[in-house]
């Protein structure tokens, strides 16, 4: 099999095990073996077929952009003067600026690389987060891993975090106020990492990032900009388990980032 049939191949499974519309495989000719379907968790042959794959010439057009004021280099406030995503991690550890700190078992700041040139952004945490300090763990975690390691990149290479760092009540949505009160380490956390893309999961995410009540809907296929830094949006991996259909937009979605991330 020539290496362009065997690139296709590879490419339409991995669109079927991330919920694309069925498809048919071709035939393998006589005499020859047909390519192994590749597990999502093993990047190397999924880069080869996201660059075999169709793609428009162009990125998305432009979408929403929102700069909020840098810091301010005389402040005396001790989230500027972090240097550090470990200094931000111990104010999130000491932080009772709002309701959610009295039934937290334990803050989740985030974890990834301090180079991280891609930044992923959720919700909050939920009970396994809450109970492990790490962010995206349990099955919506596994899907997250998932999906990077289909564009090349390992859970270790990404920085993951969420708006709020504390889990809200029966993973209820984080209030107006409790977003204002933990947005502040999120903005601080992007500007030390300054990433070369930001994924934006889900509605919260979205429109904290974004400064906006736009819907996910209508955001999705911009290249949105956070302080300059290109945002773009997609569901949240825990809908995507809840609604299968959501996985092909999401790939598509994931997609458009892996191409900023290559220049």
């Amino acid at each position: 099999m020539s290496d362009g049939r065997a690139l296709a191949r590879v490419y339409l499974e991995q669109q079927r095990l991330l919920g694309a519309d069925a498809v048919v495989m071709p035939p393998t000719p006589e005499g020859t073996v047909p390519a192994a379907a590749p597990a999502l968790a093993s990047p190397g042959p999924i880069v080869s077929a996201i660059a075999a794959a169709p793609r428009s010439a162009e990125l998305p057009p432009p979408g929403l952009t929102y700069d909020p004021p840098a810091q301010d280099l005389f402040s005396t406030d001790p989230l500027q003067q972090a240097a550090t995503l470990a200094d931000v991690a111990t104010l999130v550890a000491g932080c009772t600026k709002c309701r959610l700190c009295e039934d937290r078992r334990h803050t989740v700041p985030g974890e990834g690389a301090a180079a991280a040139r891609l930044v992923v952004i959720g919700e909050g945490p939920g009970k396994t987060e809450d109970e492990t300090g790490r962010p995206f763990v349990g099955q919506a975690g596994e899907l997250l891993t998932k999906i990077l390691a289909a564009i090349g990149l390992a859970r270790e290479q990404v920085f993951i975090c969420n708006v709020v760092k504390c889990r809200p009540p029966q993973n209820r949505t984080p209030l107006y106020d409790e977003i204002a009160s933990c947005v502040p380490y999120l903005f601080r956390q992007v500007e030390l990492l300054q990433p070369k893309v930001i994924l934006a999961m889900g509605n919260t995410a979205i429109q904290t990032l974004l400064n906006t009540k736009q819907s996910l809907g209508a955001l999705r296929g911009k290249t949105h900009r956070f302080r300059g830094i290109p945002v773009i949006v997609t569901y949240h991996p825990a809908a995507l388990l809840r609604n299968p259909n959501w996985k092909k937009p999401t790939w598509d979605d994931v997609r458009i980032a892996h191409r900023l991330l290559d220049g």
